[in-house]
């Protein structure tokens, strides 16, 4: 069986699952296109996920998949954490404010209990995939055993066999060039290839299905990851600027009018592509103390950010896009799909 019919699309075409970004709109808009659509649960509560799983329930009959974080859950380090406030502080005092003197853990891990698993399992979307890492063994056999799909994120070889070890259904291989955190296991380990070169790699020492994610932004790339091995393609930053996405009018202007992107884990604690504003210009300096672990360190920024929006500067957001986001389209999705459409079938 292919993937399409395993996934049960029409098109080898599926919307990146983006954290904050992504809505049942636009996850049913993309499915009922003959997509894949995707909504990012990551940063929800068990409760937010299952009303946005249901509102996709409602909008599309068609398939549609969820996607949560699978990182390795670091303890509260205070001491760390201070460091990465006091060297923040400067940033609050530019808007008459204080840092905060703690921060929390802000974005759980799959991993740490069975919540979302069960979430998944009571509402039975087509797939389930995961960025960070790999789930449990126990999760995965339970999600195969109800019939869901499992996709998890690759950024390099290694990562790739222990996915396929693990007997997950499908391989992301996500190459540098994709917006958005880095998919990586090991924050501190990241080999950085480019997506040509990985879904090579991945083909050649996996049998897993792969569905290459990273600079592809109109049918020409897609096609070239497919005539390269690729089953399916991924895209994020090109669905960004949709009406029917959850971006801000700050964060769809940066796409259009600041196209340059840089990654940084300074906003997060993960590395992350992104468009370059204050974190990779006045805060990634050469003499920056280590962040503060993930999701510690985004606690802060979120803080950061909503106190400078007050304040009229947009310049802290975490506007993750690719690094070919300058050929972006302002486009609806529907459009989107059909235009990379015609325009596979025209470089075939």
């Amino acid at each position: 069986m292919s993937l399409l019919e395993r996934l049960r699309i029409k098109h080898p075409i599926l919307v990146a699952p983006m954290a904050g970004v992504s809505t049942p709109e636009l996850a049913a808009e993309v499915s009922n296109q003959g997509g894949l659509g995707a909504l990012g649960l990551g940063a929800n509560t068990v409760e937010t996920a299952r009303q946005q799983i249901q509102a996709t329930q409602a909008l599309t009959e068609q398939a549609f998949q969820v996607n949560f974080f699978c990182h390795e859950s670091t303890p509260l380090d205070s001491e760390a954490n201070q460091i990465w406030i006091d060297h923040l502080q400067v940033e609050f005092e530019k808007f008459g404010a204080t840092a905060p003197s703690e921060l929390k853990c802000i974005y759980p891990s799959f991993k740490d209990n069975d919540d979302f698993l069960n979430l998944v399992l009571e509402t039975a979307p087509q797939a389930v995939s995961f960025h960070f890492g790999i789930p449990h063994q126990y999760q995965i056999e339970q999600l195969q055993q109800a019939g869901i799909l499992t996709m998890v994120s690759a950024t390099n070889l290694t990562e790739a066999l222990e996915i396929q070890e693990a007997g997950i259904d499908i391989i992301i291989a996500q190459g540098i060039e994709a917006g958005g955190h880095r998919g990586i296991f090991n924050a501190q380990i990241d080999g950085a290839i480019k997506t040509s070169d990985l879904v090579q790699l991945i083909k050649k020492h996996c049998s897993c299905p792969v569905i290459a994610a990273g600079g592809i932004m109109n049918g020409q790339q897609a096609n070239t990851m497919l005539k390269l091995g690729a089953d399916a393609v991924q895209l994020g930053t090109a669905f960004v600027q949709c009406k029917s996405s959850n971006a801000n009018a700050a964060y769809r202007a940066a796409l259009f009018n600041h196209p340059l992107t840089q990654i940084t884990s300074s906003i997060s604690g993960r590395p992350a592509r992104g468009i370059i504003n204050h974190w990779q210009s006045r805060i990634d300096q050469t003499n920056r103390p280590n962040v503060a672990p993930y999701p510690y360190a985004y606690d802060l920024a979120k803080q950061l950010n909503a106190l400078a929006v007050k304040n009229g500067d947009s310049g802290y957001g975490a506007f993750w896009a690719g690094s070919n986001v300058s050929q972006i389209r302002e486009l609806e999705a529907r459009d989107l799909i059909n235009q990379l459409i015609v325009e596979m079938n025209h470089s075939q």
